[in-house]
């Protein structure tokens, strides 16, 4: 199985490198990610100015080819897709942050996996808390696995993965609502910056088939996510 391994937190994360060192398990894997960190740059990519692409050393420890891609996420599948041959996965991550909710808009981890299915390639982007990266990468075995002997890849092919602190299973849940909400902060004259806060309000009843909801209750959340941004009830109402 030929394997594209990508993020957004830059080719140097240690997510990244969790991630590499599993997938070398199950198949034959290539690195193309961002030279630097691209978090938040969503599925954005440069079209009217040439960026570069070079050879990397970084994972020649563990025997993987790697590329540093100076774009974005969807950049970085872009030259694997068109320049690079066919992938029969994509894994994106693992992220530095989970993604959840109305934030996987922005995710640039995301994003990949979008700019995947684009070339009609099965995706799967994962993403933890900061501080569990390689705890994170413990589960990724039986998330693959809860995947492929699932066959979800039949229903969807793309998937947002996120994995709490010390998981106690899996859930295949739907796409929450806000999880974190910016204000924009003066720092100087004419100068703005974001600032996140959490903008989660914890019902009293938590769902353990909603992203944000499973994660708080210690559960692995997978959701399937599509390109298609047709509201089809609104299109069903309107046309009758």
């Amino acid at each position: 199985m030929k394997i594209l391994v990508t993020n957004d937190d830059g080719i140097g994360a240690r997510g990244i490198r969790a991630l590499v060192k599993w997938a070398k398990t199950i198949g034959d894997v290539t690195v193309i990610a961002p030279k630097v960190e691209q978090s938040a740059k969503s599925q954005s990519i440069l079209l009217r100015e040439p960026y570069e692409i070079k050879d990397s050393d970084v994972f020649s420890d563990i025997g993987v080819k790697s590329m540093a891609v100076n774009s974005t996420p969807a950049d970085c599948v872009r030259f694997a897709v068109d320049r690079i041959g066919k992938f029969d996965v994509v894994f994106s991550g693992i992220n530095n942050g989970l993604n959840l909710g109305f934030d996987i808009v922005y995710s640039g981890t995301c994003s990949a996996a979008c700019e995947a299915n684009y070339a009609g390639i099965p995706a799967v982007a994962f993403s933890t808390a900061p501080d569990n990266m390689e705890s994170a990468a413990e589960s990724i075995d039986e998330i693959w696995n809860f995947i492929t002997k699932g066959r979800l890849f039949d229903h969807c092919l793309m998937y947002n993965v996120n994995i709490p602190k010390n998981p106690r299973g899996i859930r295949i849940t739907e796409q929450g609502g806000f999880y974190f909400k910016d204000h924009l902060i003066p720092v100087g004259e004419n100068m703005y910056m974001a600032r996140s806060y959490v903008a989660y309000k914890m019902p009293d009843a938590l769902r353990e088939d909603v992203d944000i909801d499973a994660v708080h209750l210690g559960f692995i959340s997978i959701t399937p996510i599509t390109l298609d941004k047709t509201d089809r009830r609104a299109l069903k109402n309107i046309l009758g």
